[in-house]
């Protein structure tokens, strides 16, 4: 298997890492495609691997009782996917899977095992990360209780535009109201409400972010906090501070 060169890499926690902590990795990493629907990660299986994407999301999923999947947390390039194997845990209650589809990396747990057992300051930048992890699920749980519809769905088009290409985000109406965890009918009036006001448009299974800074505005305070932490902790080489800074940093001048 031939090692991929760290500084072409896009996945941000790989590219952070010291290059002593790359070399521990770098060998067992696998290219692999992420096509949407894709399952990463089954609820209550031994994770078998970790992920690491250069494209595309992901979404973490709770799942009640009649399998219905509420979204927990979601992850691009800015991440991993399998945070538990860092954790020393080798299952998770939750469901792992591709929501828009990409690519990347993914590294068979006992070499990342072996890995993060080798070096602390690979497993300090890890858990940093999944501490940022849990910062994100609190603000979900927040904005789900405290803010209204459209301000749910603001700070949840913001997250996914910060980990994709462009401007273009393929969402379906049902898919979000999944994600969301509310009524179809609910996410269309909130979706017609920030296309009325101009911060979107929105076509059969698309969005297009048209204004971001008024998005960030209608989010409000739902928006903001992960973001600056995963900025505060997660080095990054190419960019320091500033907004949307998740985004590829060889597309922000």
């Amino acid at each position: 298997m031939v090692q991929p060169d760290q500084s072409s890499l896009r996945n941000q926690l790989l590219r952070a890492l010291a290059p002593e902590d790359f070399a521990l990795v770098g060998p067992y990493l696998e290219p692999v495609a992420l096509p949407k629907g894709k399952v990463l990660i089954e609820p209550n299986q031994p994770i078998e691997y970790v992920y690491f994407a250069e494209s595309g999301v992901a979404s973490v999923v709770a799942l009640n009782s009649d399998h219905r999947p509420v979204e927990i947390a979601i992850v691009g390039w800015e991440g991993l996917v399998g945070p538990s194997i860092v954790l020393g845990v080798d299952r998770t209650p939750h469901q792992s899977f591709f929501q828009m589809e990409g690519g990347g990396y993914r590294i068979a747990t006992p070499h990342l095992i072996r890995a993060l057992e080798a070096s602390r300051t690979l497993h300090d930048l890890l858990l940093r990360y999944i501490y940022v992890v849990t910062v994100q699920t609190a603000a979900t749980a927040m904005s789900n209780g405290d803010s209204v519809l459209s301000e749910r769905l603001a700070r949840w088009l913001l997250m996914c535009h910060d980990r994709v290409d462009g401007n273009e985000l393929a969402l379906t109406h049902e898919f979000l109201s999944l994600m969301l965890a509310v009524r179809r009918p609910g996410v269309t009036e909130a979706i017609h409400l920030l296309e009325g006001t101009g911060m979107i448009r929105a076509r059969r299974s698309h969005i297009t972010i048209l204004d971001r800074e008024r998005l960030e505005e209608t989010a409000g305070d739902s928006y903001g906090v992960p973001e600056a932490e995963y900025e505060r902790l997660i080095p990054n080489p190419e960019v320091s501070g500033g907004s949307h800074s998740r985004r590829d940093p060889r597309e922000i001048e």
